[in-house]
């Protein structure tokens, strides 16, 4: 099995497993692709916290995901199984039993299990859950008595209200599964930021992709490069004048650095509680995203910007030495749920 890549990076050389069990945080990002953080040589993203978290843990270089599309892929994270084995296909329900999903079986073993944010398969489970708010769909939601709040700022405020609320005798499994920066894909300016963050990126272009050309898209196979297929439909509504592609990718990025910012939150709260020494971290994504490349937009295809992730794993028993360093072996999200139960 592929988990045993993973596993054995992350113990080469680390220091004897603790002997409580460790507490395992995901932070969950939506359609971000591996190359928008500042830790991968973006020289234009900001992402000063999950830049920290790197330089703490390993990140690993060619993580991809098995389908570039978040419904098939957030069940490839819960189950540790490829579409063909959970079984969801879309944005249904996966078939495999809840008693043999990463959060079933932890929570068997007296893991207190949270889930905050998207959740993308079916109804969500709160049975299954000691602690659980779902949510996605909308960059603003609308709180009881009319207030609205940004979902990422929720998704900060749930993960708090949980790590504050928790019972700390019992460890702990929080998954944070962001929105953002996600589109919202019905609302025509598509990327909305909340307002704090509209000075960020103002101050240059973002760069054009050099695979975002008329020529790129003359070479898509027909079944692509029509015009009622939907990656170009929201290449159209994103990218298609430059103008456009400027103030949609820094709205784009807006929201990623809100989201690095959240889950600065988290991992704030996590030392002020004095638990990063006994807290597995784990930074990753639903599937990257076309920003524009071969005149296409969002994600579903095989090509690299969709199917390549972000992967940071900061392990509290990891010798000194690996901290900061980068991996290139080839893992898959599939990975993810047989490394955290085997390293647990």
């Amino acid at each position: 099995m592929r988990f045993h890549v993973l596993l054995g990076l992350l113990w080469l050389g680390s220091v004897a497993r603790a002997e409580k069990p460790l507490n395992i945080v995901v932070l969950y990002g939506d359609d971000w692709r591996f190359d928008t953080l500042g830790a991968a040589g973006n020289p234009y993203v900001r992402t000063p916290n999950l830049d920290r978290l790197a330089a703490q843990g390993v990140r690993f270089t060619r993580a991809a995901v098995t389908s570039a599309i978040c419904g098939v892929s957030r069940a490839s994270l819960l189950t540790g199984q490829w579409m063909s084995r959970h079984g969801q296909r879309d944005f249904g329900v996966f078939t495999t039993a809840w008693s043999d999903t990463l959060p079933g079986r932890l929570r068997a073993a007296g893991y207190q299990v949270a889930h905050v944010g998207k959740w993308h398969s079916g109804k969500f489970p709160a049975e299954h859950y000691d602690f659980g708010r779902a949510y996605h769909g909308q960059h603003w939601l609308t709180r009881p008595g009319g207030a609205l709040v940004h979902v990422t700022a929720q998704n900060e405020s749930d993960a708090l209200e949980f790590l504050r609320t928790r019972d700390p005798a019992r460890p702990f499994f929080l998954q944070v599964a962001f929105f953002a920066p996600h589109a919202e894909d019905r609302h025509p300016q598509q990327f909305l930021p909340q307002p704090s963050s509209y000075d960020l990126y103002g101050d240059r272009p973002v760069p054009v992709p050099i695979n975002a050309t008329k020529a790129s898209t003359e070479r898509l196979p027909d079944f692509l490069a029509a015009e009622k297929n939907e990656g170009r439909i929201r290449w159209r509504a994103r990218f298609d004048t430059s103008g456009k592609y400027q103030e949609m990718m820094k709205n784009y990025l807006r929201l990623v650095s809100e989201v690095d910012a959240a889950c600065g939150g988290v991992l704030a709260e996590i030392d002020r509680q004095g638990l990063a020494g006994d807290t597995l971290v784990v930074f990753t994504s639903d599937n990257g995203y076309l920003h524009g490349e071969h005149g296409l937009a969002d994600k579903w295809y095989p090509f690299e910007e969709s199917i390549r992730v972000p992967l940071i794993i900061r392990d509290p028993r990891m010798a000194a030495g690996k901290r900061g360093t980068t991996n290139s072996d080839f893992t898959l999200n599939a990975d993810l749920a047989p490394t955290i139960l085997a390293s647990t």
